[in-house]
């Protein structure tokens, strides 16, 4: 039998949970803003707080010192679509509409970016049902003036499966994940619109000319154009924050960065450049080529790093920082091309490898940094070692505005954890994810299994001790055949076959 768990809520007495005797109005003026900061293919290792030594990333850092660094919180998939389908829907992989990236080709020519530009309905992702309902829409019925700037990725324009019509009062960013292989894009969308930006139709996965001298800086010129998509999301954004500080915000802010391409400022560039020295060129690259690829992956970690502490200026300026809950985190591991993440341990102490980290259900893969930042109602410069993910958000968030949660969810609030509460824990997190052979993974105490290679009907469980092996190198199954059995039989409960074909694993669908 398959469950879904209704989380519990917890009666947190602090300045900022009002008693039963105020007004509504009182209530509502009382609630606490949000914001979720999601990266994009951020490594576990990536940040200075999480033991990075080449990267700066001095404002997140203070974030982390000002707040609670967790050690144990995981992404909802080891790529981009299903991840942010499980943090907006509470479910995890098993019990999620959206387990895969699904770039719904039956329309037509949808990896011809000039072919998109032309038509829309060539754009976005295969939608969420209509009735999804999402953290945004939870808190907009709440009294939230809710905003999402930058890259959506779970439909597609001409679809219920947009952010305005999946709960938020405000977009502007990219609709399709495709479109965003470009910094320079040759439009956004704000809310349903598209915007046209001053870029050319450079199209993503451009190589360099056969005749360019990759040592000469004036061949990679054409991948640096005029608007730079970065910078007019994240003006938008500080723009609704402005517009909005007088009532309670949700701003989910999707950044884009570090996923490639290499595209950055070209004054961070010009910094890690110093710092590193000469480079090797990436020439024959996935994305767009670069002539220094380290310190073009290192700028925009960096740039991204200098948003942040924009966005606290911000929120300091309008005097709503101290009444502001702020949570950053990762979508997934880091990449496995184009960017150097061996040189730069960009998942340490976990396993830095190709096999390891982005599409794979590793620690390198799913396990995510995560800072939450909310003055006076949490321990600064705490660390916690509690096991969360990303289906925990949504009834964490409920707890923080005090409502009731309007649809199941399999996570289990972590406010208790963030303000000196006592914690419920999860008996096991699961994860599920069709792509890369066919994968599931549980996580139970020190204990990890995973199973690969489903398509190829292999069902053959590794057990790994995260304990005393946490590069998950060292595989126990042999020797522990009853913990095995029992992760079997928790990968068969919670597993629910997916209404979508493309993302069924058929040697399980099959018993």
């Amino acid at each position: 039998m398959n469950v879904r768990i209704r989380y519990t809520r917890f009666l947190i007495l602090s300045p900022l949970v009002i008693g039963a005797c105020q007004s509504d109005k009182e209530k509502e003026e009382n609630k606490v803003n949000i914001i979720y900061i999601l990266a994009d293919d951020l490594g576990y290792g990536e940040l200075g707080c999480y033991g990075q030594e080449k990267i700066e990333t001095p404002n997140i850092d203070a974030l982390a010192k000002n707040g609670v660094r967790f050690t144990q919180h995981y992404s909802g998939s080891a790529v981009s679509a299903p991840s942010r389908c499980s943090l907006l829907t509470g479910l995890h992989s098993g019990h999620s509409f959206i387990r895969g990236n699904h770039e719904w080709g039956s329309r037509g020519n949808v990896w011809n970016y000039r072919a998109m530009i032309k038509d829309s309905t060539l754009e976005g992702q295969f939608p969420m049902p209509d009735s999804t309902i999402t953290i945004a829409s939870m808190l907009k019925d709440a009294g939230y003036k809710t905003g999402m700037v930058g890259k959506w990725g779970l439909g597609a324009p001409h679809s219920n499966s947009i952010p305005t019509r999946m709960g938020f009062d405000f977009f502007y960013g990219y609709n399709c994940q495709r479109i965003a292989h470009t910094y320079y894009p040759v439009h956004l969308y704000k809310n349903e619109y598209r915007m046209m930006l001053n870029n050319d139709t450079i199209k993503p996965h451009l190589k360099l000319e056969a005749e360019a001298n990759p040592e000469q800086a004036e061949c990679y010129a054409q991948y640096n154009l005029t608007d730079y998509a970065p910078d007019i999301m994240h003006h938008e954004m500080l723009n609704f924050i402005e517009e909005n500080s007088r009532n309670p915000f949700f701003m989910y802010w999707a950044t884009p960065i570090p996923h490639l391409p290499l595209q950055a400022p070209q004054r961070w560039v010009d910094y890690y450049r110093d710092r590193f020295g000469d480079e090797t060129p990436l020439v024959n690259a996935s994305y767009y080529p670069h002539q220094y690829p380290r310190a073009a992956y290192a700028a925009m970690i960096s740039y991204l790093d200098e948003q942040v502490g924009e966005l606290i200026d911000k929120l300091k300026e309008l005097g709503v920082y101290e009444n502001t809950l702020i949570i950053f985190t990762s979508d997934n591991g880091p990449t496995y091309i184009d960017a150097d993440v061996q040189w730069f341990k960009s998942a340490a102490p976990l396993r830095t490898d190709p096999k390891t980290n982005k599409g794979y259900l590793h620690e390198g893969g799913i396990r995510v940094p995560m800072i939450v930042s909310w003055p006076g109602n949490i321990k600064a410069g705490s660390s916690s070692q509690h096991i969360s993910a990303f289906w925990d958000v949504m009834p964490t968030l409920c707890d923080v505005a005090d409502i009731e949660p309007s649809a199941f969810t399999d996570g289990i609030s972590f406010l208790p954890e963030l303000t000196g509460a006592p914690q419920i824990k999860h008996d096991h997190l699961y994860w599920e994810f069709p792509g890369y052979g066919g994968q599931q993974a549980v996580r139970k105490g020190s204990w990890k299994a995973i199973r690969k290679g489903i398509h190829k009907e292999n069902m053959d469980i590794e057990l790994y001790n995260l304990d005393t092996d946490l590069q998950e190198i060292h595989d126990l199954s042999g020797d522990y055949p009853e913990m095995v059995k029992e992760m079997d039989k928790i990968m068969k409960l919670e597993h629910v076959t997916s209404a979508i074909d493309r993302f069924r694993l058929s040697a399980l669908d099959d018993i």
